[in-house]
Parts: C-alpha cells; sequence; structure tokens
C-alpha cells in the first residue's frame, strides 16, 4: 500500500493512521495496518452489501461508506468471517492472519477506549491466531566469509568498496535495513561508534569492531563527493544515481552477490543478514540482554529466540554422534 492510498480510507481509519504517526509508530508498521484495515473494510462492504461483488478491494474509495455507523454494526461473527476470508479465499498464512488480526482488534480498541465511540471492542470475543514460532534463518560462519570474499573479489563492480562496507556492517551490527540507508556522514563518531535510526526513530549507539572501521576507511576514499542533491549530500551511502543509496537497492546487491556464490536458494534475505549478527554474537558469549541493546530490541522476548537458536545446535550435535543410531537388542 502506497502512502497516498491512505486519502481514500475512511475517516476514522485516518484518524487512527495518525494517533499512530503521532506515537511514532514504524513507516512500514503503518502501512501494514493501512492495508489490513482497508481489506477489512472492503470485506466488510461486501458483506453488508454497501458495495457490489467484483471490485478491485485495493482501488475502492471507502470514506464515503465507512462511517461511525456502519462501524457500530459491525459484529464479532463479521470479524471471525472476515479472518475465514482471509484463510480460505485470500490463502493467508498464519503469520499474515496475526497481523491482519491484530490490525482490525487495535483500531477497534481505538474507538472503544480512546475516542469513546463504541460501548465494545467486537475482536474482544474472538481467540487469537495461533502462529508457529520458527527459528530465524541465519548464515553461518563459512557463507558468511563466502559472501564477503565474493564482493571482495568483484573487480567488474565500480561500488565494489560501498557493497562490502555494507554486507561487513550488517553482518556485524545486526542493523536493520531502514537503519543502514539512514547512516549520514555525521552520525560517524570518532569515538568508533555510528548512530542509527531505529523503530519508532529512536537513537541507538553502535560500536564498530575492527573489520567494520576498515572497510568504511576503505569505502570512504571512493565515496563520490560531487553532483550529490542537496538532501543527500550527508548520506553515508550513496547509489550509482548519486543519492541516498535506497533499500531496493541494497537488496538487489545482496542477491545479486548470493547468485554469484551459489547461495541464492537458501532463504538469505538482509534481515537474515541481522539474525547471522546476531546468532554470531550470541554463539561467541555474548549475553542476551547485551544482544537486546545492541539488537535495538524494545523486549526481551524478542531476544530470547537466539537461545532457542543454541539450544538447537545443541540438540543437532547430539544427534551428530556416531552412536546416535546404535540400538541394543531385545
Amino acid at each position: 500500500m502506497k502512502r497516498d492510498d491512505i486519502a481514500f480510507l475512511p475517516l476514522l481509519v485516518q484518524d487512527y493512521i495518525r494517533a499512530l504517526e503521532r506515537k511514532q509508530t514504524a513507516e512500514l508498521t503503518i502501512l501494514e495496518y493501512a492495508s489490513d484495515l482497508r481489506l477489512f473494510f472492503y470485506y466488510m462492504a461486501q458483506r453488508h452489501h454497501v458495495l457490489p461483488s467484483g471490485l478491485d478491494w485495493d482501488e475502492i474509495d471507502l470514506q464515503p461508506i465507512a462511517d461511525i455507523a456502519f462501524i457500530r454494526a459491525i459484529s464479532t461473527e463479521d470479524a471471525e468471517d472476515f479472518i475465514s476470508y482471509c484463510r480460505n479465499v485470500r490463502g493467508n498464512n498464519a503469520n499474515t492472519l496475526n497481523r491482519r488480526y491484530v490490525a482490525v482488534r487495535r483500531f477497534f480498541r481505538y474507538l472503544t477506549v480512546r475516542k469513546h465511540l463504541l460501548d465494545k471492542n467486537p475482536l474482544d470475543g474472538m481467540d487469537g491466531i495461533k502462529t508457529a514460532k520458527s527459528l530465524p534463518v541465519y548464515l553461518p560462519l563459512d557463507d558468511c566469509v563466502l559472501l564477503l570474499n565474493t564482493v571482495e573479489q568483484d573487480l567488474s563492480n565500480p561500488f565494489r568498496e560501498r557493497d562490502y562496507c555494507i554486507l561487513v556492517l550488517f553482518l556485524n551490527c545486526g542493523l536493520r535495513l531502514s537503519e543502514l540507508c539512514n547512516i549520514n556522514l555525521a552520525d560517524i563518531a570518532s569515538n568508533d561508534t555510528v548512530r542509527v535510526r531505529g523503530k519508532g526513530s529512536k537513537d541507538r549507539t553502535v560500536y564498530l569492531n575492527a573489520a567494520c572501521l576498515a572497510a568504511l576507511e576503505r569505502y570512504l576514499r571512493t565515496r563520490p563527493q560531487d553532483g550529490l542533491r542537496h538532501e543527500d549530500r550527508d548520506a553515508l551511502f550513496i547509489s550509482r544515481n548519486k543519492r541516498r543509496i535506497n533499500p531496493r537497492s541494497v537488496e538487489l546487491m545482496l542477491t545479486k552477490y548470493l547468485q554469484l556464490c551459489g547461495l541464492e536458494n537458501r532463504g538469505y534475505s538482509i534481515h537474515k543478514l541481522r539474525h547471522t549478527a546476531a546468532t554470531l554474537m550470541y554463539q561467541n558469549n555474548v549475553d542476551v540482554r547485551t544482544l537486546k541493546e545492541i539488537l535495538g530490541h524494545e523486549n526481551l522476548n524478542t531476544t530470547q529466540i537466539y537461545t532457542h537458536v543454541a539450544n538447537q545446535q545443541l540438540a543437532d550435535a547430539v544427534q551428530q554422534n556416531p552412536l546416535a543410531n546404535l540400538r541394543t537388542e531385545d
């Protein structure tokens, strides 16, 4: 969903979006919630015969349809049918279903608790969506080395130093994609740290190790100086168009190098590089509370998943014992 599409949402949803913005909710979360609520009210309009069937859900102006009277008529059964529609018709998986459920429930909580426009949240009578907890995918150390060596040896790439530096920062510091793209030259301090802006526009200090400092120093010698737009002059990473590098360009760069080194079919992505950094640090005795601060997690529970990775490795190691399949005769 694009930011401009929010203007076609019901006015109360737009009001809710502005409330999320005041709380400095991440832009991606806002757009996901807006998209979920647009689908919800499209379904409700179809279910209550306000709209004819066959219209594309993402091209309808819902503003004149979903007023407060319409919203007050939505029941728990309506909400349950919406989740069934998403599961059975749209084929949404458990994670997507859970996100849609949370988006709608929080919107109705906003109308009930904050705005006092409803007496009851219709989703309070619903069970949440159960999602299976999966361990994060990450690159083993050998794959990290292979990936970095592949970039290092790509002499035909005029942005080799930049791309190498980007991957080194991801793999050593556990940055989010948005955090890396938003780094400015002024964020790099003389005490071997860099300031990054995390979720909710919260700043945190990231410490740079020797590999990061060396990669940065080499990249800065090649970083373009001329022809930059005024708003991009302070950006650390510059694109081939001499603008601040955008997230999609970074994703395409990683895809290219994963293909070059034969790692393209292993489910690796930019976010998996963040998981990799966290997993490697935990495996090398960084405690979970320190890891929480490094990654900029709000809740320790989010960081606990890396302890499960280590436990799984212990379980797998036991299975590799050559005596694991030995059986005694009855």
